[in-house]
């Protein structure tokens, strides 16, 4: 293999290296977004629920009188 086809191999490694290490970071904070996201929903649906289990145990989508 000459000198020449070696060192842009090594180029090209380098490069799909850098890609990659960007690729992993950006992965990383989408998991972490994704994360934080499920937390504030699972948070939302308990007070939901609680909403739904008041003193006279109404559902949440029940009706109004006025339908």
């Amino acid at each position: 293999m000459s000198e020449r086809r070696f060192e842009d191999l090594e180029v090209r490694l380098a490069w799909q290296e850098q890609t990659l290490n960007e690729l992993n970071a950006v992965v990383t904070r989408q998991q972490a977004m994704i994360d934080a996201l499920e937390k504030r929903c699972d948070a939302l649906l308990e007070r939901l629920r609680a909403l739904g289990e008041g003193p006279d145990d109404t559902a949440v989508d029940e009706r109004p009188p006025h339908y």
